[in-house]
């Protein structure tokens, strides 16, 4: 929110919490009011209202498909967050809520593909406060498709957390394979390519 106040010609926030309404506005990432009590409340949630700074947006348009993309990639990260969205000009609306969070992320990726086995794998885990999940299906493809995030923001060229990931699942096969004797002792390890070909995660 910080960078969409300060690309702004204006700004407002609306907080609902604690049983009471919240309401500031910003004008150019500058707050022109204080942050006032404006009523009470038994929800919670926040909205966010906000116009383009017209001296450095030369686009006055918004583009749906863009927008719809985002907010849905949103609510599939953030399992249970409704997302409401309307374009006031057409009436067209649209609302985004994944109970089921990645595990239908990864099922609505494969929606065009034959899965090789009927259900997404989830693992969930904590480390100092760290949450990671991951949520992955194979399927008849030759590609791979990964999808990496972090605090969600699509780390589209990767880092740690994806190359972990990769060294983990290779390492991980690998030593089933061996432990379940299903390659012989003479065998190359498979490779991480090999390993991930098909995968949607």
């Amino acid at each position: 929110v910080s960078c969409v106040n300060a690309l702004s010609a204006w700004l407002e926030v609306e907080v609902r919490r604690n049983g009471k309404i919240y309401r500031q506005r910003f004008e150019r990432g500058i707050a022109v009011s204080p942050l006032e009590i404006i009523g009470n409340t038994h929800g919670r949630g926040t909205k966010v209202t906000f116009f383009p700074d017209p001296s450095i947006f030369t686009c006055h348009g918004f583009q749906w498909d863009i927008l719809a993309t985002r907010l849905r990639e949103l609510a599939f990260l953030n399992r249970g967050v409704r997302i409401a969205f309307t374009d006031i000009d057409s009436g067209r609306e649209e609302t985004f809520l994944f109970e089921g969070g990645i595990v239908e992320f990864v099922a609505y990726l494969n929606k065009n593909k034959t899965p090789s086995h009927p259900n997404v794998i989830y693992l969930e885990g904590t480390r100092e406060a760290v949450v990671c999940e991951i949520a992955m299906q194979y399927t008849d493809a030759y590609n791979e498709n990964e999808h990496s995030y972090c605090n969600n923001i699509n780390t589209i060229e990767g880092g740690t957390h994806l190359s972990g990931f990769r060294s983990a699942l290779t390492r991980t096969v690998n030593k089933y394979t061996a432990d379940k004797n299903l390659s012989k002792a003479s065998d190359e390890p498979m490779s991480g390519d090999d390993i991930r070909e098909g995968l949607t995660v």
